[in-house]
């Protein structure tokens, strides 16, 4: 539990993908690994129909990238190699194949937007607000931005990129497109995704595949993408500017 974990369960066709970690669902490099594992297990799995990513907790979906990990690189390689981590999540989202739905509880902060972004069907809480953080930390939504901007458009992005400080609202992620449902509790929304999945997975699931497919055309280039923006953002982590404004968030 101090470290954190990632868990699949199964139950009557559907994948339940389920993270956490004690600061605040932020994601260091070994949980991004299991969550890519973990989606890919289920997109291959001819039982499973539809995939559900969630985390653990009240509040906080997902605060982004571990800034314990991110004070710690060293060098470009490590840093690379870090960012791919978000890189390879969204990518597995992406090709698994099978139709995946967000459960937002709370707040999300740069990768945890971008996890949400990646989501076919994204579902909410009034307590979810969002925000783009890492300008704000020497860096810049790079990896996760392709995610951001095909799910909320170039100038929501921008909005987002450009005001890491500022935290938008749930309802204003709804308007942007980021969530199709925005519910007043979290028992709200576990029932309505309860209905909702329940629906979604007696549908055909070769119609399901396809859509899926058509949701995703025109991102083949994505491995390269990605893995392009995470070579930028690790570059970045290692300017004097991002190692100290990481450290003065740490101290706060």
């Amino acid at each position: 539990m101090e470290t954190g974990f990632v868990k699949q369960t199964i139950e009557n066709n559907i994948a339940t993908i389920e993270f956490f970690h004690p600061a605040h669902n932020s994601l260091p490099g070994n949980l991004l690994a299991e969550i890519r594992t973990e989606i890919l297990s289920a997109g291959k799995n001819p039982d499973v129909i539809l995939i559900v990513l969630k985390s653990k907790g009240d509040r906080t979906f997902c605060a982004g990238a571990s800034f314990t990990e991110l004070v710690a690189i060293q060098n470009k390689e490590t840093g690379k190699e870090f960012f791919m981590g978000f890189a390879s999540v969204i990518n597995a989202i992406r090709s698994c194949g099978k139709i995946v739905i967000g459960r937002v509880q709370g707040k999300a902060v740069g990768g945890g937007v971008g996890l949400a972004a990646a989501c076919d069907y994204c579902m909410a809480t009034k307590f979810s607000s969002v925000r783009l953080s890492e300008l704000a930390v020497g860096i810049g939504p790079f990896v996760i931005g392709p995610a951001v901007e095909r799910k909320l458009g170039l100038s929501a992005f921008s909005q987002m990129a450009l005001n890491p400080t500022e935290w938008q609202t749930a309802k204003w992620a709804k308007r942007k497109g980021l969530f199709t449902e925005v519910f007043a509790s979290t028992k709200q929304l576990d029932e309505y995704l309860i209905h909702f999945v329940d629906k979604l997975s007696k549908m055909n699931p070769e119609a399901l595949r396809l859509l899926k497919r058509v949701f995703w055309e025109n991102t083949a280039d994505w491995n390269t993408l990605l893995e392009e923006r995470a070579e930028i953002s690790g570059n970045l982590i290692l300017s004097d500017f991002a190692k100290n404004a990481i450290q003065g968030f740490l101290k706060a």
